[in-house]
């Protein structure tokens, strides 16, 4: 915290709380049955986080984007990725005017609040790759001009981990750059025939109403970062993201990003229960989401490896809890 700031009350944290159940509900409105896929995609909101959707076709990813996109009263756009896209396609270029006699920049569909980025595996590397600027930096560059993205910015995109015929992995850079991987799966029987109810007429999405305002989402998410963390927190969270750097079965640990996503995404939760201050708790259920996707698992045990969550949860075991930890900045 830098001089003049203050720590986040019990009373401000309650507020946030009852803004973000509002928020859950909205788009609940529209993805039906997912209550904790819908509460992590909105603890990525509140921490400034990317997203990314792996999951299978038709299960409502797009939807999703869209629902969140509207319910913050954002501006939204979505970009298909296919082999054939440019970078340009993303950022935009710099045309020449012959009216003028001047260059000018024409932006892309990145700019906007919620960028969705739909089968991004499906694109090469290089159009890839025009996402990394703007996912970290929050600017695009263009013949050497920074152009700075609107806020919030948040990308979430989607990509389908059954079909890779035709795909390109997403390099490490990259994947390093979200926040979160979820995944949606299918709904239950029972979710299924509500769905089938409530489209039959007409979609939800058209009838879905803004809870927030950007303005007031970017309040939030400086509030978030105001929720204390102890020493001791931290500790654990550090020494959590240093398990994965040694263990057997992984090749490339979390990075030091890996670590701040961890504690703001941690903060996030703490705030949506309402509470001021983080608990070691928030940090064990935030640890899969966050930091899965991150790990680079050794390559000669494939077959016998265990997913990156599975290996997260032995991590999770292994590493001694805090106790004693200091409440609300007051110790």
């Amino acid at each position: 915290m830098t001089e003049g700031e203050k720590w986040l009350t019990e009373g401000e944290a309650r507020a946030i709380a009852e803004q973000a159940r509002r928020l859950i509900l909205a788009v609940e409105q529209v993805i039906l049955g997912k209550t904790d896929t819908v509460r992590l995609m909105v603890i990525g909101l509140l921490s400034r986080g990317h997203l990314l959707i792996e999951d299978i076709p038709g299960v409502g990813k797009t939807t999703l984007a869209r629902a969140i996109a509207r319910a913050i009263g954002g501006q939204f756009r979505r970009i298909q990725f296919t082999p054939d896209l440019l970078p340009a396609d993303v950022t935009g270029s710099v045309i020449y005017n012959q009216k003028t006699g001047q260059f000018e920049f024409h932006p892309g569909p990145i700019f906007a609040n919620i960028v969705l980025a739909d089968e991004v595996n499906r694109a090469t590397p290089k159009t890839q790759s025009a996402l990394l600027e703007a996912m970290e930096e929050r600017t695009v560059s263009i013949e050497g001009t920074s152009h700075p993205l609107p806020e919030p910015f948040l990308v979430i995109a989607t990509q389908n981990n059954i079909e890779m015929m035709g795909t390109y992995p997403l390099p490490e850079a990259q994947m390093d750059r979200f926040f979160a991987r979820v995944s949606l799966g299918y709904p239950s029987p029972e979710v299924e025939v509500r769905i089938l109810e409530t489209r039959q007429v007409h979609s939800p999405l058209d009838e879905l109403q803004p809870v927030l305002t950007p303005e007031r989402l970017l309040e939030l998410q400086e509030a978030v970062r105001r929720v204390y963390v102890s020493p001791a927190v931290r500790r654990y969270i550090v020494d959590v993201v240093t398990a994965t750097r040694h263990h057997p079965e992984i090749a490339l640990g979390a990075s030091p990003r890996g670590s701040l996503a961890l504690m703001v995404g941690s903060q996030a939760l703490a705030v949506l229960s309402g509470r001021h201050y983080v608990t070691p708790d928030e940090v064990q259920r935030m640890a899969v989401p966050v930091l899965a996707h991150r790990l680079i698992l050794r390559a000669d045990l494939q077959g016998a490896l265990p997913r990156g969550e599975q290996v997260i949860q032995q991590i999770l075991k292994q590493v001694p809890v805090p106790v004693g930890y200091e409440e609300g900045g007051q110790a």
